[in-house]
């Protein structure tokens, strides 16, 4: 118990709170580009048992920052006494989250039928997911440094996976591919709102007043996403859903139809070289 209070004390050390393209930011966006360069120049083009190995590292590294997140949030020391505390609002069911559910499919999941729509997944809403954080983390800095390394690094490898996979499946990338991930991400959004529904009577039944708001759609709780967090307010709840998921689909195929560009240009050049 000792060594564990130590544990904790050490998660509990503070730093400056970073800011939007500081030195902290700009260290990690230097990081994320290096070792996405490295992975996809040295892994793209390996056997199938080795891009699984790779997914299943980074998802190790993701699942164990995770449970250190979850503790540092819901631990506090009062007068030298441990206490627990769990603030339900950081359960991690949110959009950035979803790896932790998803790169198993991806990573154990024989069928490449059904491993497809998990790759796709990853390929546009979770790299979508980790550039957004990446290009405005200003909500996830906090003055906690293992806070401030786990969200980076997290949505870091967000980055580096998505691209990665794209640079592994690129032949077989089209349009009906990037659709398999959409309905992954249905599925997704439709189990955040059961547990939204279900987490809010359970509460009121036993009287607890925490926040629950997975992927920020609870019929409860005010949105706060950027833009969505205008439309939630100022529309029946139903079409806020609507133009949530069609949204998040729209944003999806821009990241996809980026990618498709960048792999015909990629494949122009090859040819124009040889």
């Amino acid at each position: 118990m000792k060594i564990f209070k130590i544990i904790l004390k050490a998660l509990e050390h503070e730093m400056t709170t970073p800011t939007n393209y500081g030195w902290f930011h700009l260290m990690f966006i230097g990081i994320i580009i290096i070792t996405t360069v490295l992975v996809c120049i040295f892994f793209r083009k390996k056997e199938d048992k080795v891009i699984r190995k790779i997914c299943l590292i980074c998802w190790l590294i993701m699942v164990v920052l995770e449970i250190i997140k979850e503790v540092e949030y819901s631990s506090y020391f009062e007068n030298d006494l441990l206490l627990w505390d769990y603030p339900w609002y950081i359960f991690p069911f949110q959009l950035c989250s979803t790896p932790l559910y998803v790169l198993p499919f991806v990573i154990f999941v024989k069928n490449e039928k059904v491993r497809k729509f998990f790759i796709s997944y990853m390929m546009t809403f979770s790299l979508f997911g980790g550039l957004a954080v990446y290009a405005y983390p200003n909500d996830v800095f906090t003055s906690t440094t293992v806070i401030n390394f786990q969200t980076m690094i997290h949505h870091g490898l967000q980055i580096v996976l998505g691209i990665f996979l794209v640079t592994v499946y690129k032949k077989e990338y089209d349009l009906k591919y990037f659709a398999k991930g959409i309905l992954v991400f249905a599925g997704l959004s439709i189990i955040a709102l059961i547990l939204n529904i279900s987490f809010y009577h359970i509460f009121q039944h036993l009287g607890y007043d925490d926040t629950f708001n997975m992927f920020f759609v609870s019929p409860y709780f005010d949105c706060t996403l950027p833009v969505l967090s205008a439309i939630y307010p100022k529309v029946p709840y139903i079409a806020f859903i609507l133009i949530y998921n069609i949204g998040f689909a729209i944003v999806s195929l821009i990241v996809y139809s980026i990618q498709k560009l960048i792999i015909k240009l990629s494949i122009k050049k090859v040819n124009y070289e040889n």
